[in-house]
């Protein structure tokens, strides 16, 4: 073998070492400074106090080596929605109660798993609790889903670390460890219903006393909670998808979907009746009209009421006194 070869055999053998690195470990994407929220969309998203990683170092599975950088961007609607793509660190975003009340929520945003809709169904959320004295977190969760787990399963070991780090510093942001809820839309909707019936699921293996904490939450708020059903288009089965598991021990769930919502709100009815039959606590709020994604977006009438109505709810189960 010529000097020539030899050295290209050494740059292929060091090229397919780091890139399979970069695949296993994802260490050239990892930053102990959290990704803040960029300047071209600070406008359209309220600020938190601060914001951190979950992990300290990277997540379970590392970051996928075709993952591009994460970007977040106005969609252009009259709205100003802002979506998140490529996740590769997850984040907690924190929004302190202006008069605190001891309860939290964490937020976890739609987006099918792939996106995230970041301030409409996040950060506005947050800032609404925060002004109701409810302190808010919210989870910008790894997207779009792995390969090889289930679709949720990226979102769900971030969701568990989230709410274990967020109660074992409860003491810290003035909060009641016993008093912590989650709270989704669509997809994140679905995490919320996940992380309150299968919170007992080991998802990762410890990594330090943080995963110690139970994981449960106190409360849980699916909003137009997707993946309930096979089909988002079939009505003729009363009967959930057959990967939608309920804990009798489950904490109590709000739930709010439109009746024009595809059959959102047909797969939640029947989630309400599964849910009363294991004897687990349970509102359900069904308005005429309202679509997907209405937020707390005026515009959408009855629909986007379903906030008030929550804060209700929660003095009614003591979460806020």
């Amino acid at each position: 073998m010529s000097r020539n070869e030899k050295k290209a055999a050494v740059c292929l053998i060091w090229g397919l070492f780091v890139a399979a690195s970069v695949f296993w470990t994802g260490l050239a994407v990892y930053s102990d400074e959290p990704a803040g929220i960029p300047a071209s969309v600070s406008q359209f998203v309220p600020a938190p106090q601060k914001t951190f990683n979950i992990w300290p170092d990277l997540p379970p599975g590392g970051v996928p080596a075709d993952l591009k950088e994460e970007s977040w961007r106005d969609v252009g609607d009259s709205y100003h929605s802002v979506f998140v793509n490529n996740v590769a660190i997850p984040t907690l975003a924190y929004y302190p109660a202006e008069n605190p009340n001891g309860a939290c929520v964490l937020i976890f945003p739609g987006g099918g798993y792939a996106t995230l809709a970041y301030n409409y169904e996040g950060a506005d959320i947050a800032k609404w609790f925060a002004q109701a004295g409810v302190s808010a977190f919210v989870l910008k969760y790894r997207v779009p889903s792995r390969e090889g787990v289930p679709r949720y399963w990226a979102a769900f070991q971030d969701a568990q670390r989230a709410i274990r780090l967020v109660r074992s510093n409860a003491e810290e942001y003035g909060i009641d460890p016993n008093k912590i809820g989650v709270l989704g839309f669509s997809a994140g909707g679905h995490l919320a219903f996940i992380m309150a019936n299968e919170s007992d699921t080991k998802t990762y293996e410890p990594i330090d006393d943080i995963d110690k904490v139970d994981p449960k939450p106190n409360f849980a708020v699916p909003i137009y909670p997707g993946y309930l059903l096979e089909d988002i288009n079939d009505f003729s089965e009363l009967k959930l998808s057959d990967a939608i598991k309920i804990d009798p021990n489950a904490p109590p769930h709000f739930i709010a979907v439109a009746s024009d919502d595809a059959n959102r709100g047909f797969a939640s009815a029947i989630l309400y009746c599964e849910l009363k039959r294991k004897g687990v606590p349970v509102e359900l709020h069904i308005p005429l009209e309202g679509g997907h994604g209405f937020g707390v977006r005026e515009d959408k009438g009855v629909a986007a009421e379903w906030i008030q109505n929550c804060e209700k709810w929660l003095h009614t189960i003591k979460m806020i006194q």
